[in-house]
Formats: C-alpha cells, sequence, structure tokens
C-alpha cells in the first residue's frame, strides 16, 4: 500500500479545544493506540479502537465519508498514517487531534474496548496467513477484510451480492492502490462464479450458506488455507442471527470443511457471542 504525502493537506489539524468541540457535534473519534494505551491512559469517551496496524480496514469501518471524524493518537504520530490513509481513501472530513491524547484535557474514559474490524479469528492466526499469493474473501461486505490482506500482499477477490457496497471498496482500493478486484455475485443462487479456482487463502466471517461449502473447498489451491468463522446454534438465546440456517450446530464446522486438514478451531463464547471458528488446509 502507497500512501501519498501530498493527502496531508486535505487532513485538518485541531487543538484540543476544537477537537472537543468536534466530539460535542457528533464526530466519529477514531483511536489508533493499542488496547493498553486505550484503556491504560484513557480514551475520549466513545472513542472506537483500531490500532494503527490494521489502520488499512478503516474505509471499510467507517460507514460515512463525508461525516467528521477525528483520529487520535498519544503524541500525533501514528495518527498521521490513519488520517493520510483515510483521506486518500476519499473521507472528506478528516481532523487530527494535533497534541495526540498527551494534551488532551477533556473527560477521558478507562473501559476497554474490543477493537473494531477484522475478526480476530484472523489475528488469531496471523502466523497462517500466507504472505503472498491470491486471497477470496466471501460475503465481503464493505471489505474490512479484503483491505487489511491486500495492504499485507495477497491479491485478494471480494465476492459479495451488494453493488453499492463493492462499488464502494472498489473504489477505495483503487485510491490506495491496493490489489482488491470486486465481483458481485449471488452466492445463494445456483453455482456462484467465484473467479478462478487456485486461492491460497479463503476467508469467511459471520456467514453461512451450507450448499456453498463444498465449492469453497475446490477453489482452494493445493496448501491453501481456509478461515472460516460464524455463530453458533447459542447465539440465538443472546442475539441474531435467530434463523437456524445461519446457525451451526457444535461440530458441525468441522464436518462441513472435510476432508481439509484441520489446523485450528474454537467453539465457545467470545465477547459476549456463540462462535465457531477453524483454520483448515487443502
Amino acid at each position: 500500500m502507497q500512501l501519498d504525502p501530498s493527502y496531508d493537506r486535505q487532513v485538518r489539524q485541531v487543538s484540543p479545544e476544537d477537537a472537543a468541540a468536534l466530539v460535542a457535534a457528533g464526530a466519529r473519534v477514531l483511536d489508533v493506540r493499542t488496547p493498553q494505551e486505550y484503556s491504560g491512559l484513557g480514551h475520549i469517551p466513545g472513542a472506537t479502537l483500531l490500532p494503527v496496524q490494521i489502520i488499512a480496514s478503516a474505509p471499510a469501518i467507517l460507514e460515512d465519508p463525508t461525516a467528521p471524524v477525528l483520529v487520535t493518537c498519544e503524541h500525533a504520530v501514528r495518527s498521521k498514517v490513519a488520517t493520510r490513509l483515510l483521506a486518500q481513501a476519499g473521507f472528506t472530513q478528516v481532523h487530527e487531534l494535533a497534541t495526540g491524547m498527551a494534551g488532551w484535557e477533556g473527560e477521558r474514559a478507562y473501559e476497554p474496548q474490543p477493537m473494531v474490524g477484522p475478526s480476530p479469528w484472523l489475528f488469531e492466526c496471523g502466523d497462517l496467513i500466507p504472505r503472498s499469493g491470491r486471497a477470496l474473501d466471501v460475503a465481503s461486505g464493505r471489505g474490512r477484510h479484503a483491505l487489511l490482506l491486500a495492504s499485507t500482499g495477497l491479491q485478494v477477490t471480494a465476492v459479495d451480492r451488494d453493488a453499492e457496497a463493492l462499488a464502494r471498496l472498489q473504489a477505495q482500493a483503487d485510491r490506495l492502490e491496493l490489489p482488491v478486484t470486486t465481483r458481485v455475485v449471488d452466492l445463494e443462487t445456483g453455482t456462484p462464479d467465484l473467479g478462478d479456482d487456485g486461492y491460497d487463502l479463503v476467508v469467511v466471517t459471520r456467514y453461512l450458506h451450507r450448499p456453498l461449502v463444498p465449492q469453497l473447498l475446490l477453489s482452494l489451491a493445493p496448501g491453501g488455507l481456509l478461515l472460516y468463522e460464524t455463530f453458533l446454534a447459542q447465539q440465538a438465546e443472546v442475539g441474531h442471527p435467530k434463523n437456524p440456517d445461519f446457525l451451526l450446530q457444535p461440530g458441525e464446522l468441522r464436518q462441513l470443511v472435510a476432508p481439509l486438514e484441520i489446523l485450528r478451531e474454537f467453539e465457545g463464547e467470545f465477547d459476549g457471542q456463540w462462535i465457531a471458528a477453524i483454520a483448515a488446509r487443502r
């Protein structure tokens, strides 16, 4: 990913006082520090935690590119990377707290918060993810995984039936010079066209259509990695989804991905949700 320093001119440097006014007016606050800094040193109440190491996913996480966003870190160093990326991706009201949180004199909150953005299962399996090759992001939505994977050097194909979300993703990837190709595909009708076979990585998160799984397995190259994470049936007791078509039974994911070699798996409660996840190799 190549970030153009000329986009810094589109970022508005703001004082703590002006930042407080932005927050009071409803601006989204993006804190790009570590989780330890976020809770240990305190954060602006309501701030979204997205460490700078995974900032490539930010354009997919922030819903409205025309809405004001205030980016913070501790000393206004890491925030410069984040603001440059957002401006280059097409966000039009990007603000940076010029002093960093070190100069913030307003209210602070200290409660921990999960990182937004990519699935924690990707981080859990980060050492397994190839550093080059081709990746398929299934039911990609706005591309929180596609953008991040492309920023690591993978050639990513993102498929989804939401043409508007994919158009936005493609435009942002192009502006950031990231190798992402989008395809509008109805994954639940007939035999979906997933592009060429031979993917080194296939990622599926929070999506389940059981008839599609055999095609996903066939789309893997020899030695290719499947990362799959979605909801267990117990999730219906605490939230959505509730439709059993979108919920796995205990042990079902292992059966669905057979005969792949299972490298890692998880079933249980995570951050208040019931999740099944697997990493398996062809």
